[in-house]
């Protein structure tokens, strides 16, 4: 299930890291906050095949975010908590932003 926002994008080989600072500049650039329900929400409708539950795919395996999230905030790419909200530090966004200009590019190995 591909949707118009990603009808161009070559994902298959990105990491889910990537996919989520992807996701979290998306939601970001629709001058929305980004809690973990909205980047659920935004990972799943541009990624579906990465997030869904092996045995129901329609609905969006939340866990599979929990590693990568921890991994990023380490990597002082992220800042936030599912609490709260994610907002990308000034590394963050220059990442999100090479990562979405290889997504769309298809160059991501």
């Amino acid at each position: 299930m591909i949707n118009k926002k990603t009808q161009n994008l070559n994902f298959s080989k990105a990491s889910v890291e990537d996919l989520i600072l992807f996701c979290i500049h998306s939601v970001i650039s629709n001058s929305e906050q980004c809690s973990f329900e909205r980047l659920v929400k935004e990972c799943f409708t541009l990624f579906p095949d990465t997030l869904k539950f092996p045995r129901y795919p329609v609905w969006p395996d939340s866990r599979k975010l929990d590693r990568p999230l921890r991994a990023l905030r380490n990597e002082k790419l992220i800042i936030g908590d599912p609490k709260t909200y994610f907002i990308l530090t000034k590394t963050g966004e220059e990442k999100s932003a090479n990562v979405s200009k290889l997504l769309r590019q298809g160059k991501l190995l």
